[in-house]
């Protein structure tokens, strides 16, 4: 069977398991956890044969031999004896609470649906665009051993993984520097409990980690300095509203206050968070440190705190390529996204940036997930023309391009939002995009359009 066959199976019985008021969020969370003993038990088996850190008697061989109320009882027990673990095992099954009640489909999801499967050697053919993103991404910026390599906005771990893979896989690693890729190199922070948790076990099942969890769960990444520097930072931060607080006022009406981020090491307060976390992440990096950031279309023209980031971050940091994609590859369908590359320098009384380099992989470019997805070979022209061995060697093609630094200093605003081939969608209307596409687009527009007018009138009703 597919492995969205497999999926499939797994969702109709969140059908049977609602009648008995089983939530969709509760049933995502049991087969996280049940998923991962059956994942850690394939691993210590052919081909793999990786020694169990499950502890004997609470693994999923366990679960095989009861049944009944035996098996209920058995795996609270699981969840409760794992919680007190330490390191990523306790992370992973922090306050876990078995919510099925009914033994029998229990038993039916353990040993029916979950069991038959073999989890590990499944064909991740639904991974989609945006993985093929970060595998372009983390090919350019060639991670080395040694080297820390950190994610403030991780979500399930896409970014460090890969990294793993590659540090890994092009290189021949000495035992100290599989220790430090296992144990060291990578880390990151998750607002969202529940997606920090399945990070964890992401990074625990590819053998990352030890007593020491590498990922601060629940954490704002933004609400504070960073106490560390790292080497690399790779990040898709979320994308999303300005970010805001709710506030109930004395008379008990509602509204919503901007949150912003007062730091030191910020050049602006905004409460753009995709403006913050660019701000961020120049933080989190040494000097000669380097930077991968996906970001949304507005980082690069929106004028007040955009202009001013953007002008110090030319000045300070070499920005030397940025990535422009087409709409629904990191985003929602209709939102555009970029890369920003730069390299964090030492405090110089001139410019850093001689030199961007604008790639445009958006013009006449259209993908869509069911009939023409997006493949990491769609992106070769990209890799060869950034030339990650020699960047300083590189040549103008006619998707790339390079603006000199006195030059994007005379753009209003100090905008970065440039483009030079011409859109055959707007003279051919057989090149169009899909109804669909342009939807979004629209309704992306619009939106952000009334986002603006909400703080507007709310600026308005203080005054």
């Amino acid at each position: 069977m597919t492995s969205n066959g497999i999926v499939q199976k797994l969702w109709n019985y969140c059908n049977v398991l609602r009648d008995d008021g089983l939530s969709y969020g509760d049933y995502v969370e049991q087969l996280t956890f049940l998923l991962f003993l059956k994942m850690a038990d394939e691993q210590t088996r052919p081909p793999f044969n990786k020694p169990s850190t499950i502890p004997k008697g609470y693994d999923w061989p366990s679960l095989l031999d009861v049944e009944g109320d035996a098996l209920e009882i058995h795996y609270r027990h699981i969840l409760e004896t794992l919680a007190k673990e330490r390191g990523m095992l306790g992370v992973i099954f922090r306050k876990a609470q078995n919510k099925i009640q009914d033994p029998a489909k229990l038993r039916r999801l353990i040993a029916d649906l979950i069991d038959k499967e073999q989890w590990t050697s499944l064909d991740a053919d639904v991974k989609g665009d945006a993985y093929e993103g970060l595998l372009t991404i983390v090919d350019v910026m060639r991670p080395a051993p040694g080297q820390t390599i950190h994610d403030p906005a991780c979500g399930t771990g896409g970014f460090l993984l890969i990294a793993h893979d590659y540090v890994s896989q092009h290189n021949e690693l000495d035992r100290d520097q599989k220790r430090h890729l296992k144990l060291k190199a990578l880390s990151g922070n998750e607002l969202v409990d529940s997606v920090a948790r399945l990070c964890v076990m992401n990074l625990y099942l590819h053998g990352v980690g030890g007593d020491a969890c590498p990922i601060d769960g629940g954490v704002d990444s933004l609400a504070e300095k960073p106490s560390i520097a790292y080497d690399m930072v790779l990040t898709n931060p979320p994308f999303g509203k300005k970010s805001s607080i709710t506030v109930i006022n004395e008379e008990g009406d509602e509204s919503k206050e901007a949150l912003t981020y007062v730091r030191d090491d910020f050049w602006a307060t905004t409460s753009n968070k995709q403006l913050n976390f660019l701000q961020h992440v120049k933080s989190c990096l040494k000097i000669h440190g380097r930077a991968a950031i996906v970001v949304p279309d507005n980082v690069l023209f929106e004028g007040g705190a955009g202009e001013t980031i953007r002008r110090e971050l030319l000045k300070q940091a070499d920005v030397h390529t940025l990535l422009r994609l087409p709409t629904g590859i990191f985003y929602a369908q209709g939102v555009k996204a970029n890369v920003l590359f730069f390299d964090r320098k030492p405090a110089s009384a001139t410019p850093w940036t001689k030199t961007l380099w604008i790639y445009d992989f958006r013009t006449n470019e259209h993908f869509t997930l069911k009939t023409n997805p997006l493949k990491r070979g769609d992106l070769d022209d990209f890799v060869s023309c950034y030339n990650a061995q020699n960047r300083h060697e590189r040549k103008e093609t006619e998707r790339f391009k390079s603006f000199a630094y006195e030059d994007l200093l005379k753009r209003d605003k100090v905008s970065l939002d440039i483009f030079w081939l011409k859109d055959e969608s707007l003279e051919d209307s057989a090149n169009l995009p899909d109804p669909d596409v342009i939807a979004a687009e629209i309704a992306e527009d619009l939106q952000a359009a009334l986002d603006q007018f909400v703080l507007i009138a709310g600026d308005l009703r203080k005054n």
